[in-house]
């Protein structure tokens, strides 16, 4: 068993040692930052969509922007899409699982608007929907996924394709990647607060 516990951590850490060596997705998470920046200054939102445990994981991220991330300061807009279980269940049920975030962003998203997709497959056909209406209204798309990046490849403006095939894997690297655009973007937007703090 201790052995066991010891290769599962040494697992999560060779990820993220991979993601610590890769200067291209680094400069990626920059990128991404600046873009998320300017549509909070602008006055645009960032909307999350993923499924299952990444659903919760979009959740969570979502939390870290429209709650706190380490600085006590407004609220920015910024929400998990699945989190309306009538709409969720009515369009599931009326339509397809497949079109309950393409038709959440067909009608509330807006150019300049940033979507983030996470599916460690990159296959999830209700994200590559989503991602393909975000394009056609000029909202910015950011996908997280496993090392193929899958089908959502195409239709990622930045694409996160961690470097595993092992689920829980990519999912601790998600959020390591998310955690980090969170605390960048707070402090780009808000460290003027932080720094009178200092």
């Amino acid at each position: 068993m201790k052995e066991k516990i010891h290769d599962i951590i040494a697992a999560s850490i060779y990820v993220k040692q991979q993601l610590l060596e890769d200067e291209l997705i680094q400069h990626k998470i920059a990128a991404a930052v600046d873009v998320i920046t300017t549509a909070f200054t602008n006055g645009k939102k960032v909307l999350f969509c993923g499924n299952g445990g990444s659903a919760a994981d979009a959740q969570h991220l979502a939390a870290e922007f429209s709650g706190r991330f380490y600085i006590n300061r407004k609220a920015l807009p910024a929400e998990a899409l699945h989190c309306n279980t009538s709409y969720l269940t009515a369009v599931a049920n009326d339509y397809s699982y497949d079109v309950i975030y393409s038709r959440i962003i067909e009608g509330t998203g807006v150019a300049g608007d940033v979507l983030i997709g996470l599916s460690t497959s990159g296959n999830s056909a209700n994200i590559v929907k989503a991602f393909e209406t975000a394009r056609e209204k000029k909202i910015t798309t950011i996908g997280l996924t496993g090392a193929t990046g899958g089908q959502m490849k195409p239709y990622s403006d930045f694409l996160f394709n961690v470097p595993s095939t092992d689920t829980p894997r990519i999912q601790e690297s998600h959020i390591l990647i998310g955690h980090i655009i969170c605390q960048l973007v707070e402090e780009k937007i808000f460290g003027s607060i932080l720094r009178d703090k200092l």
